[in-house]
C-alpha cells in the first residue's frame, strides 16, 4: 500500500489527504492545529497534532518512509522553506510543495523541490485553455516542461486511426488515453451510457465524433494543437 505525507491542512491539504486515503493510500495528515487535526483525524489513516519543523517528531512518526510528502503549507513561507530543508536532511526525496508565489516556489526549487504546485496559477492556465477553445476539458502543466490535455476530439481528426493522425513522429505529442461513452444494459435491463477509457490505444484504432483524446507532449507543441483545432470550433 503506498504511504504519504500531507502537511498542512488548509482546503488544499486536508483535499489532497482524504482523496488519497479514499483511493486506498495511508495517509499520515500533519498540521499544528488541534481543530485541523480532529476535523480529519476520521479521513485519514493517523492525524497528528505537531510542528512540520520539529525533526524529533518526524522522524519519531516515520514520515522519512513514506513514498512521498505533500507540502502543502503555502501561505507561511519560513515554515514551508525550514519544513523543506528538515524533510530533505531526513533523506525524503519525493515532495511535493504547495506555493503561493513565484519567490516562495523559486526558493524551494533553489533547495532542491522538484514538484512545486501553484493552485491558483492551474486554475487560471485551466480558465484560459478552455476560454481559448471549449476542445479543452482538463490541462495540466508538468514540471518536465510538459503538458497534459483532455480534448475534444477535432471535426478533422474523426474517422483517422491513430497512426493517419501521427502525432508522435509529426508533433512530438502521445495520446495516451482515449474516453468515449457507450450504451450498456443493466442487469435489471434498464439502458444505460457506460463511461470507457481505453488507456492503451494502438495505431489501428479509429477516432470516433465525442471521443475524449488523453494527450501528454512538451506544453508549446501542446499549446499550438490547442490553438489549431480551436479553429475548427
Amino acid at each position: 500500500m503506498a504511504k504519504y505525507a500531507v502537511i498542512g491542512l488548509g482546503k488544499f491539504g486536508i483535499t489532497v489527504a482524504t482523496t488519497l486515503f479514499e483511493k486506498g493510500a495511508e495517509v499520515i495528515a500533519i498540521d499544528n492545529d488541534e481543530t485541523l487535526i480532529e476535523e480529519v483525524k476520521e479521513k485519514v489513516s493517523v492525524a497528528i497534532h505537531m510542528s512540520s519543523t520539529d525533526e524529533k517528531a518526524l522522524k519519531s512518526n516515520r514520515v522519512q518512509d513514506v513514498d512521498a510528502v505533500i507540502l502543502a503549507i503555502g501561505n507561511n513561507i519560513e515554515v514551508s522553506v525550514l519544513t523543506s530543508v528538515i524533510l530533505k536532511k531526513m533523506g525524503v526525496s519525493n515532495i511535493y510543495a504547495k506555493v503561493d508565489s513565484k519567490v516562495h516556489g523559486r526558493i524551494l526549487e533553489l533547495l532542491g523541490i522538484q514538484n512545486i504546485i501553484f493552485p491558483e496559477e492551474q486554475i487560471g492556465i485551466q480558465i484560459a485553455n478552455t476560454l481559448v477553445s471549449s476542445n479543452v476539458l482538463e490541462y495540466v502543466d508538468l514540471s518536465s516542461g510538459h503538458s497534459i490535455v483532455e480534448l475534444i476530439v477535432p471535426e478533422s481528426w474523426v474517422g483517422k486511426t491513430l497512426q493517419e493522425l501521427a502525432l508522435p513522429t509529426e508533433r512530438g505529442i502521445n495520446i495516451v488515453a482515449i474516453k468515449y461513452k457507450e450504451k450498456a444494459v443493466t442487469e435489471e435491463g434498464e439502458n444505460m451510457i457506460e463511461d470507457i477509457t481505453n488507456d492503451m490505444p494502438g495505431a489501428n484504432d479509429v477516432i470516433k465524433a465525442n471521443d475524449i483524446l488523453v494527450m501528454i507532449g512538451p506544453k508549446a507543441k501542446i499549446n499550438e494543437l490547442i490553438s489549431e483545432t480551436a479553429k475548427e470550433v
